[in-house]
């Protein structure tokens, strides 16, 4: 049994008085009128209200039944009074009378109080075995011929307990086209299966596996798999549906974890932090989902957008990592299983940092790019100062008064130095400005080493005199989240005044401040001219370091690059050449630092956040910390962590081998992929609303098995199909199915239908055409119409940059391939644990008579015609097509259909028959 403590803050110490109370008087009245908060069937509660603990833990609502000392704002009483037949505790009968009322007022008013000794701790607890210890089970059978790993005893125990025994093994081109089909999602080569078959050797599978495994092909099949489970698609969807140019730096990650085995626990721990792991693509997993870039002016709708988006975070990380519905938390403590309404909003916490947006990759550094780094940083500097005292100098021979010797504050960009100081905390207040509220983009604080001390993600805290409200582009954490732009800035809630406050990590020695309304130069109002720049170690005793005086008065936007005018020929020439120069420099070390641009979010210090009454964002309750799931302990977080670390947490916390859900969600996900269902049916609800496993322990001795191989997915998979139980015939038994006609005993292999990617795939592959291109932008099956709302529609001709794997599609929202669509292809816009298997009409139409199967048949046919005969063309057709020459009867049957319907349509026939779509 698991427990976890749910401490009772909000309760007092006990009193005489007020437990005399307690005991007499309010336990009886919440014995017989209050059993849960929902309304349901006394006898059905699963909650007991009348005890200490069922008071703090509260109903299913997740709202604590009582504040002590507020009987108005209780959750108690609001229920009890309420005239709403939905709300109404009791639901049935007349309810509470007039002087029970008062008695649970009064008590509540007086402090709330329990007799001394009671506990007032709730314990959360389940017995729900995916919420149990991994315990490696011992294995239940040891000597039988069908035995070939662990693996099958467990299978075979399984099978005996039903009175079944397992099937023969299937033949060699059974085994290889199957496993090329699981592994690959292609058949495989004629060359291939006449290797596999002739090969004499006592360990031909284990080698055919082990090649299998690394194959690129590999990496390329089980991405996809993943890409279903993180809701990957290549645009935004909702109205305006734009793409998403650079989302694939994520599926590209993706797919060479997958070809690297990449260990599991590192694998979660990089899409959740992988900013803090140097894997910056990988977190391209927390804004795969849909996004919606049309925001409302109305506060309340974009707070609502909001908590959608953290929603979705929230639910994938779930679902896909410790197979929990974790969203059905979102309005009150969870139905099913032990997740409280609280730790729904802890978990929210630790993604409020979150925004959906690009993000500059760095570039892998190596000792001769950190070199020419350096060197360049040196030379840019030398320049910069050099072309700061021209600009001095121009401003000195000006009419200006004697006593302004700096240029005007310039909306795009201000740098202040000074000498270097050791300060822990800085700050900006701001005296007048040009017009309204001021605005900053980004505050930049430089030690001196050269680096950006403020930035969030550096540990920096920023805190301001006020923001102005209701707008999603104008907020705190836009001040140091290293984006620039009025579309990630501050405004401060008080016209022409605020101030702006960084703490640092730590005291550093700062000598350089940077600072601008719009870095992009698109507005110029709002700017900050009378200005006070602070450093401080304490946060009490302040030392002015910058400020604006001496500067030139603002007057807007202006050229700059007018001190040239005022300076000499000479001087003039020198100065041009060095702002060319600074030009080029800068360029040069961007190139340098930043690698390509990709669409995995950006990271900022979130403000509070506080459990929602409902899930209403209007009603927001209690603060909460980030934190994981309450029954299985605390990530210990403090309420103003920095977001990083947040997730950085939450990471180990999931990826830890003291997290029993963890490693056998990922081994039923396993499992499921290569049989087609997995031990526990619901892969992403391993909790009590999904299916109990068809063979607990065999999960369990997976998930242990799993975390002692040090977390590698191919020794996992290796396991499995190295075992008798992958190897056995597929054939029906009338015998077996009688007792399980859906073969989740595993007395046979299970046939299915292959899915959209790997048919399509399976053809480009059979007729030769395949683009073995990987990796990069992806290709289109729609042709895009530009506007504000985009219009895609499906393409009708398809050359060779569209016969690349469907792994490469820029997978459009909402949107289907014209073929293959139809095959249950998901849209992009929810997690896909398992695709659906439909049988449609469209499906047998699409296969036989669109463009792109036409134009197949027609490249296969080309393929064939340099066999001999008739009778070479069908059986080099079944070989690529079906891993197996034909019969005597399919022989006869091809050659007499290419006599009278000719090699295309024979072609055509041969990508609609079950088993070309089919893995037996």
């Amino acid at each position: 049994m698991l427990k976890a403590i749910a401490l009772a803050s909000l309760l007092l110490p006990a009193s005489k008085l007020c437990a005399d109370t307690f005991t007499e008087k309010v336990e009886p009245i919440l014995a017989e009128h209050c059993y849960d908060c929902h309304g349901e069937d006394k006898q059905k509660s699963k909650l007991r209200l009348d005890t200490p603990a069922g008071i703090v833990l509260g109903g299913d609502s997740g709202e604590p039944l009582m504040i002590a000392h507020d009987s108005a704002a209780s959750y108690i009483i609001r229920r009890v009074i309420s005239e709403d037949k939905e709300q109404r505790m009791p639901p049935k009968g007349q309810g509470l009378t007039k002087e029970e009322t008062a008695i649970l007022r009064q008590w509540i008013d007086d402090g709330g109080n329990f007799p001394a000794g009671s506990e007032t701790a709730s314990e959360i607890t389940t017995d729900h075995w995916s919420f149990q210890p991994v315990v490696r089970p011992p294995v239940p059978i040891a000597n039988d011929p069908f035995i070939a790993n662990e693996v099958d005893s467990f299978v075979l125990a399984k099978l005996r307990e039903s009175k079944l025994e397992p099937s023969s093994s299937a033949d060699r081109p059974t085994l290889i086209r199957r496993l090329y089909m699981v592994m690959h999602g292609m058949p495989p080569t004629p060359e291939e299966v006449s290797t596999f078959v002739n090969d004499t050797s006592s360990d031909a599978w284990e080698q055919l596996v082990a090649r299998v495994l690394e194959s690129p092909r590999y990496g390329e099949r089980w991405g996809r798999h993943w890409l279903d489970v993180a809701r990957y698609a290549d645009s935004n969807g909702f109205e305006t549906n734009r793409e998403r140019k650079t989302a694939y730096h994520y599926r590209d990650w993706v797919i060479q974890a997958f070809n690297d085995d990449k260990p599991y626990d590192e694998f979660i721990k990089d899409q959740l932090a992988g900013d803090a792991l140097g894997a910056d693509a990988a977190t391209g997993f927390l804004v795969a989902g849909p996004y919606d870039i049309v925001k409302s002016p109305d506060p309340n709708l974009t707070a609502m957008q909001r908590q959608d988006e953290l929603a979705d975070m929230i639910n994938t990380t779930g679902t896909a990592f410790l197979g929990l519905t974790l969203g059905c938390a979102r309005c009150h403590n969870h139905k099913f299983d032990p997740v409280l309404q609280k730790d729904y909003y802890s978990m929210q916490a630790v993604f409020a940092g979150v925004q959906y947006a690009d993000r500059p990759l760095p570039r892998p550094e190596d000792p001769a790019t950190a070199d020419r780094l350096a060197e360049l940083t040196q030379s840019l500097e030398v320049k910069k100062t050099t072309l700061d005292a021209l600009k001095l100098k121009a401003a000195r021979q000006s009419d200006q008064p004697a006593d302004l010797q700096r240029p005007a504050v310039d909306p795009r960009e201000n740098v202040e130095t000074f000498a270097a100081t050791a300060a822990r905390f800085v700050r900006f207040t701001i005296r007048a400005t040009s017009s309204s509220e001021p605005c900053i983009d980004e505050l930049e604080v430089y030690d001196t080493g050269g680096a950006n001390i403020a930035l969030a993600e550096s540990g920096a805290k920023p805190t301001v005199s006020g923001t102005l409200p209701g707008y999603e582009a104008h907020k705190l954490e836009h001040i140091n989240d290293g984006r620039t732009g009025n579309a990630r800035s501050w405004i401060s809630n008080t016209s022409g005044t605020g101030w702006v406050q960084i703490e640092f990590a730590q005291t550093s020695a700062i000598q350089k401040i940077i600072w601008s309304r719009d870095r992009e130069g698109q507005f110029a109002d709002r700017v900050a001219t009378d200005y006070q720049i602070e450093a401080s170690l304490d946060g009490k005793a302040w030392t002015t370091i910058a400020d604006s005086v001496g500067r030139a008065p603002f007057r807007g936007v202006s050229d700059p690059n007018a001190f040239l005018a005022v300076l000499s020929e000479a001087e003039a020439t020198q100065a041009r050449a060095l702002i060319d120069e600074t030009a080029r420099l800068q360029e040069q070390i961007n190139d340098l630092k930043n690698g390509p641009t990709a669409w995995a979010g950006s990271f900022s210090q979130p403000g509070p956040t506080y459990r929602l009454y409902r899930g209403d964002h209007t009603q927001p309750r209690e603060q909460v910390a980030p934190d994981a799931l309450t029954v299985l302990g605390s990530l210990g977080l403090a309420m103003e962590e920095p977001e990083q670390n947040r997730r950085v947490q939450l990471a180990e916390w999931i990826a830890s081998k003291d997290n029993p859900l963890t490693p056998r969600v990922m081994v039923n996900r396993i499992w499921h992929y290569i049989f087609g269902t997995g031990i526990a049916e619901t892969p992403s609800d391993l909790g009590g609303n999904g299916v109990a496993p068809t063979h607990p322990d065999l999960i369990n001795w997976l998930a242990d098995e799993f975390m002692r191989s040090g977390w590698s997915v191919k020794h996992m998979q290796e396991l499995i199909l190295l075992s008798s139980t992958f190897q056995q015939s597929s054939a029906p038994r009338t015998d077996a199915a009688a007792v399980d006609a859906g073969s989740r005993l595993l007395w046979r292999f299970p046939p299915r239908r292959l899915e959209a990617e790997a048919i399509r795939d399976s053809i480009l592959a059979v007729s030769g055409a395949l683009n073995l291109t990987g990796g990069g932008p992806g290709f289109y099956l729609q042709d895009v119409e530009v506007e504000n709302v985009m219009h895609y529609f499906p393409k009708e001709k398809f050359g060779p940059a569209e016969f690349r794997r469907m792994v490469y599609l820029f997978k459009i929202r909402q949107e289907q391939d014209s073929v293959f669509g139809s095959f249950d292809c998901p849209d992009g816009n929810q997690v896909i644990p398992k695709r659906s298997r439909s049988n449609t009409p469209l499906q047998a139409l699409n296969l036989y008579n669109s463009s792109f199967v036409l134009q197949q048949a027609e490249i296969l046919a080309q393929r064939l015609a340099s066999e001999p005969s008739d009778a070479a063309k069908v059986t080099r057709a079944f070989e690529l097509a079906f891993s197996r020459e034909p019969d005597d009867f399919e022989q006869q049957a091809s050659q007499e259909m290419i006599t009278a319907e000719g090699i295309e349509s024979f072609c055509r026939a041969m990508f609609n028959t079950s088993e070309f779509l089919f893995v037996f």
